[in-house]
This record gives C-alpha cells, sequence and structure tokens, in this order.
C-alpha cells in the first residue's frame, strides 16, 4: 500500500540538535537586524533599552515554560491547535487553524521574505519591482526543497542557523573592537540625555518590536510528535534556544551600543549594516546584506517547514479543507498543505507590493491574531490541570500558577499594544479572521440543514 494516503502520520526524526538549531533558527531571524533601532527609538535611554531586551527574554522563557508542559504532555503534529482542541473545542482550534494559515505563519513566511528581498536588492537590483521578485521568488525555492523531504529541510536548517549565528558573531566583534561611536568635536556641546524612563506607551511600542524579534519558540511544539525522546527533548530544545537567543540578543545590543551609542541607533535605518560599515568600510556593510539575507532565508525556511503542520491538523478535522491533511510518508512532509501555504504567502506579497510597505505591512497583518491565540494557549495550562490534576506530566511548569499568569497577563498587554499601535495592515489580519468565523457559522448551518 501506498504511504501517499490519510493513514500515514509523522515520525520521531529530529534529534536534540535538529530541534535546538530549528528554534534558533526561527527566532534568530530579521527582527534583530532591523528592530533594535526602533527599541533605541522608543526606550529612551540605554538602561530601558537593554532591560527590554532582558526582558524579553524572561517572557519567552515564561511562555516556553508553559509550551513545555503542553507539549510534553499532549505531543502532537497539531501544536496549539492539539492544545486549544481539547481546552476549547473544535471551532476554537480550526478557528486558529484558519488564523495560523492565512495569517500567523504565511503572514511570517511573507516578512521574511521582504526582509530578504530588500537586502539582495541591495547587492543586485531585478528592476522597479525587485524586492517582489526576490520575494515571491524565495517562497517557492523553500517550497520546493521542503517538498522534496524532511531531511532536506532540516539539513537546509542546521547549514543556513550557523551562517546565521556567526553574522551575529560579526556583529559583537565589529560593536566591540572596531566601531565607536561618534564624538562630539571639540567645544561642541553634547546632545542632552534621553528621559530615561519613557512612557508607558513608548515602551509599549518598544516591546512590541522585542517580543516580534524573540518571536517563533513556540514552533517547536508543531515538532512534538516528530523530536525523538519528545518528554526530555521538548523542554530541553525550548530552553537550550532560547538561552542561546538570549545571550545572543543581549550581547548583540551591547555591540550595537558600544560601536552606534543610543542616539546613532535611534537614527539608523540599518543598524547592522551601519556598524559593519563603521567598523570595516563599504565591505562590512555589503558583508551584514549577505547576513541579513540568510537570516530572513532561515527563518522562512523554519516557518514554512513548522507552519505546514497546522494544515495538515486542520484538514485531518474539518472537512472543508479535507485536502490538506494528507501526510506524504515517504517524504515526510504534509505536500498539500506546504502548497496551500505557499500560494497565501504569495497573495500576501502582493499586498505587500501594493501597499509598498511590505515589512510593515505585515507585521501589522500578523500581531494581533498571533497574541490573541498566544493568550488562549497560555490559559489550557490552567485548564488542563484543573481536568487532570493528578495526570502524568513529564514536565510541569515551576511556580505555577504565578508563571502562567505572567505569561497571560503579557499577552493581553500584547494584544492591546499590537492594536493600539500598529498600522491598517492589522485591520485587514483581524478581517481574515473573521472570515474563518463566517466559514464555522455557514459550516455549522450547513450540518444543521
Amino acid at each position: 500500500m501506498s504511504e501517499h494516503n490519510h493513514t500515514a502520520a509523522p515520525r520521531p526524526t529530529f534529534d536534540l540538535k535538529d530541534a535546538v538549531a530549528l528554534i534558533v533558527g526561527i527566532i534568530v531571524g530579521a527582527g534583530i537586524f532591523k528592530a533594535p533601532s526602533l527599541v533605541a527609538k522608543f526606550s529612551g535611554s540605554s538602561e530601558v533599552m537593554m532591560l527590554a531586551w532582558v526582558l524579553g527574554g524572561v517572557i519567552s522563557m515564561l511562555g516556553a515554560l508553559c509550551y513545555a508542559e503542553l507539549a510534553t504532555s499532549h505531543p502532537n503534529a497539531g501544536g496549539e491547535y492539539h492544545f486549544l482542541e481539547r481546552a476549547f473545542g473544535g471551532d476554537v482550534a480550526r478557528l486558529f487553524a484558519w488564523a495560523r494559515m492565512t495569517v500567523i505563519a504565511s503572514g511570517s513566511i511573507a516578512i521574511f521574505a521582504f526582509v530578504f528581498a530588500d537586502y539582495a536588492t541591495q547587492l543586485l537590483r531585478l528592476g522597479e519591482h525587485s524586492s517582489s521578485i526576490y520575494a515571491a521568488g524565495l517562497i517557492m525555492l523553500l517550497t520546493a526543497i521542503n517538498i522534496v523531504g524532511i531531511n532536506a529541510g532540516k539539513w537546509t536548517q542546521n547549514w543556513l542557523t550557523l551562517i546565521e549565528v556567526s553574522g551575529l558573531v560579526s556583529i559583537v566583534i565589529a560593536g566591540f573592537f572596531f566601531a565607536t561611536p561618534d564624538l562630539p568635536a571639540a567645544g561642541v556641546a553634547a546632545a542632552p540625555a534621553a528621559s530615561s524612563l519613557p512612557d508607558a506607551g513608548m515602551f509599549g511600542l518598544a516591546m512590541v518590536f522585542v517580543l516580534l524579534t524573540y518571536g517563533g519558540w513556540n514552533d517547536a511544539a508543531y515538532l512534538s510528535a516528530e523530536i525523538k525522546d519528545g518528554r526530555r527533548n521538548i523542554a530541553l530544545s525550548l530552553l537550550l534556544g532560547l538561552g542561546i537567543v538570549t545571550f545572543l540578543y543581549i550581547l548583540v545590543s551591547l555591540a550595537y551600543l558600544h560601536g552606534l551609542g543610543l542616539e546613532g541607533m535611534a537614527k539608523s535605518d540599518a543598524v547592522a549594516s551601519d556598524l559593519l560599515t563603521r567598523a570595516w568600510g563599504p565591505f562590512g556593510g555589503q558583508l551584514m546584506s549577505v547576513f541579513v539575507a540568510v537570516a530572513a532565508i532561515t527563518s522562512a525556511n523554519a516557518t514554512m517547514l513548522t507552519g505546514a503542520r497546522t494544515g495538515y491538523a486542520l484538514g485531518r478535522d474539518w472537512s472543508l479543507f479535507r485536502f490538506l491533511g494528507v501526510w506524504d510518508g515517504v517524504r515526510g512532509v504534509p505536500t498539500n498543505a506546504m502548497l496551500v501555504q505557499c500560494a497565501i504567502a504569495l497573495a500576501l506579497v502582493a499586498l505587500g507590493t501594493y501597499t509598498r510597505k511590505g515589512f510593515e505591512t505585515m507585521v501589522d497583518y500578523t500581531a494581533p491574531v498571533f497574541w490573541l491565540f498566544f493568550f488562549l494557549t497560555g490559559m489550557t495550562v490552567f485548564i488542563f490541570r484543573q481536568w487532570e490534576p493528578h495526570a502524568p506530566r513529564a514536565f510541569k511548569v515551576p511556580f505555577y500558577p504565578v508563571t502562567p499568569l505572567l505569561f497571560c497577563g503579557v499577552c493581553v498587554y500584547m494584544l492591546y499594544s499590537s492594536l493600539a499601535y500598529t498600522g491598517k495592515g492589522a485591520l485587514v489580519g483581524v478581517g481574515v479572521l473573521l472570515v474563518g468565523v463566517l466559514l464555522l457559522l455557514i459550516g455549522k448551518r450547513g450540518h444543521s440543514a
């Protein structure tokens, strides 16, 4: 019997090294090369800026501890879809899967594709719509690589992550040892120091960009059924991956600060390239363009690999999307879900091209929907503890219930911030979510007729 059917299922394929590389690769994407200048602008002082980066790591760790308990207690290729289904029922889970397929994962892929395209265009321009051509080409190429099979996808990820981390190391070296911020000329008064405490709105906006930069670690939950010795390695890969990223982010932020100064960071449109240009001249800036492009490829590849798993889970449980629930047992990938994800991401590239603000539009598009479902997933920790108080758990979130309460509180605050401080793209994302609600209602009416 052919394995190209509905009975084929995911098998344990990723070891601890693969899982850590995947998590680091998803998190360390375009954000750390673009967001620090905005964080510096909205923080008001170097101390508050560094506090924001440390706080981002702490908040992500709180969330990772919650997800580690969920993923080890309920391993499933659907990840958050599976948690939400058990806690809130099929309708909420299907709505999440719709949102992830059409907004969260596909929007993230488009974000990374636009970042890659912007930097690739600096190296070789392909005409008036160069960024759109590069973005669409990257999405189609990575989809093809992942459809070839799971081994091609994970080895691509491991090598890209190694190159990506090398880019961060080059920033640290350049910032600490080769670049120094501009000093005021003799007899010229230095600019007055910025206020040490920004208002709550500005700090909230800074945290939107910080947590965007830390985002992606939760995608490990989608591989819970595919990680070898999952009960041990899921929690360990989350904590190791986030620990590595937090350490790198703090070092890189200090390097930016040392090499450019707070004011130089706040004024920079391409903080990483500006730092390396100051340290090593034009060659340094071109080198960083390559690193940023690789970072965007790495995150797009990892998000593509994990994002299609939700479409696969959706296809198993929602008859309207049954064709998505086909697992290719030979290649180890949900091929149909991967192709649909590719098509949606390409449509979002077209949207970004239309608005002429690809990256910004996609951030606005994804943020509110992302934080809404992050909050609901955090709440499932309380629900499962209430329903199954004596169930065996390979990993328990420490300091329960304080840890998940803190995490859920942050999610509510970030949901508010993402609605209050983002642009029209957020309304489009919420509109797409409402289309999912409409499809659910139509489906219920069809069954009752």
